[in-house]
Parts: C-alpha cells; sequence; structure tokens
C-alpha cells in the first residue's frame, strides 16, 4: 500500500478515534476510508474493526480511571455483547441485512429526533426504569448481536438506552456504551480474524491515529462532561441517519 494512501488512513483513524471516543459512529470515517483505499468490503469491515478496538481499548481505559465504569452489573454486559457480537459475524454470511439496511436508519432518525426535542436529554441523572441485570441482559445479547451483525448506531442505541431506561447522565453513558462497544468488536474481531477480514498494514497505520484521537476524545468528554456530549452525539447521529438514508436508496 503506497506512503500516501497510509498517511490518509492514519488521518481517518485519528478522526475516527476522536469522534468515537465521545459520541460514537467513527465508522463514517474510517469504512469509507479503506473502501477508498482499494480494500474490498469485507476485508474493510474486518481492518474497520480490527482499528477501533485499539481505540475504543485507550477510552476504556481513559474512563475507567475517571470513575465512569462504576455501574452495576457492566460486567454482564460486556461478556454477553462480546458472545452476542461472535455470532453476529458468523450470520453475516447467512443471513441477509437487507431488511436492516431499510429499518436502521429511521430508527437512527427517531433516536436523533428524541434527542433534539428533550433539551435536557442527558444533561443529568433521572430515573431508572429497568433493573440493571434485566437491562444488561437484553441489550448486552441484541446489541452485540446487531454490532457483529451490521452495526452501524450501536453506540447511539446503547447511548440512548442507558439513558432513557437507567437514568444515567450522558457521561456515564459514555463510558458503559465504551466498555460494551469494546467487548463487541473484539468477539466480531475474532471471527474477522479466523475468516483471514483484515489488512494489517492498512490497520496498522490507522490503529497509530486511533490511539491519538481516542485520548484526546475520551480527555474531553472527562473534562467537558454531558453539555459537550450532547452536540456531538446529535451530529453524529443525523450524519449516520443521512449516510444510511442514502445508501439504501441507492440499493
Amino acid at each position: 500500500m503506497p506512503p500516501l494512501t497510509l498517511a490518509l488512513l492514519f488521518l481517518a483513524g485519528f478522526a475516527g478515534g476522536f469522534i468515537d471516543a465521545i459520541a460514537g459512529g467513527g465508522g463514517l470515517i474510517t469504512v469509507p476510508a479503506l473502501l477508498a483505499s482499494g480494500v474490498p468490503p469485507q476485508v474493510a469491515l474486518g481492518t474497520n474493526k480490527f482499528q477501533s478496538t485499539f481505540g475504543t481499548t485507550i477510552a476504556v481505559w481513559r474512563y475507567a480511571r475517571a470513575g465512569l465504569m462504576k455501574t452495576p452489573w457492566l460486567w454482564l454486559a460486556v461478556v454477553l455483547a462480546g458472545l452476542a457480537s461472535m455470532g453476529g459475524a458468523i450470520a453475516v454470511s447467512v443471513l441477509s441485512k437487507d431488511l436492516l439496511k431499510q429499518l436502521i436508519p429511521w430508527m437512527l432518525a427517531a433516536v436523533a429526533l428524541y434527542t433534539a426535542l428533550n433539551r435536557h436529554f442527558g444533561i443529568h441523572t433521572g430515573p431508572r426504569r429497568m433493573p440493571w441485570v434485566t437491562f444488561a441482559i437484553i441489550f448486552g445479547i441484541a446489541l452485540g448481536f446487531y454490532d457483529g451483525f451490521f452495526g452501524p448506531g450501536t453506540g447511539s442505541f446503547w447511548t440512548v438506552a442507558l439513558v432513557m431506561l437507567l437514568g444515567l447522565d450522558l457521561r456515564t453513558a459514555t463510558g458503559y456504551t465504551k466498555a460494551a462497544n469494546l467487548a463487541s468488536n473484539v468477539g466480531a474481531l475474532v471471527i474477522f480474524l479466523a475468516n483471514g477480514s483484515v489488512h494489517f498494514a492498512a490497520g496498522g497505520a490507522m490503529i497509530a491515529g486511533q490511539l491519538l484521537g481516542a485520548r484526546l476524545g475520551s480527555g474531553l468528554v472527562i473534562r467537558r462532561g454531558a453539555a459537550f456530549i450532547r452536540p456531538v452525539f446529535l451530529t453524529v447521529v443525523f450524519a449516520m441517519t443521512l449516510k444510511l438514508l442514502w445508501d439504501a436508496w441507492r440499493g
């Protein structure tokens, strides 16, 4: 792979890691960058999981040090998300994604609309509407499988569910989301590696950028909190919605 291409992938990894650490959705940048570099689609997905795993690890480590992982039964959601994502990655070759391609953009649009209209969304803690362990089981399995099978918007769905059902503020919800995302990334990555669907040169260039971007992004979340996360979260969800609607319309 030419040095210029690797340099551009480094920049894409930096931007993706920065956005991912704050609000998720870094794949909006990294996957198109990999495809533009000439990597086949299946390998692009595997390489994206490979490089994003490193950035997410940095974010999780920093959030843990900041005390954002002190949530009951988080370990259960993490374990189930990791296992379920392996099932999702295996199901990619068996099941059709066509329904999800049509449905997910509208679900993300609903998330964006709800967040935009609710000006206090995640700014402060709220009432808990579901037991911790029930939440960990349901969403660990469902969103873990979804992340391994399809993926776009996983972090957004985690964040909204955590704020609405467990009453977390956006800062704490981001820490929980990153831990679950890391588990589902690793689970899916195991399957992609077993299938030989990872481009290590491209992934290596992006990892360097990811580590830097994730460190900067997580630092901003820790220092500036929910009021900073909300506009970034909204922007990413709207952008992801538009991209997925465009992809679905193009067929």
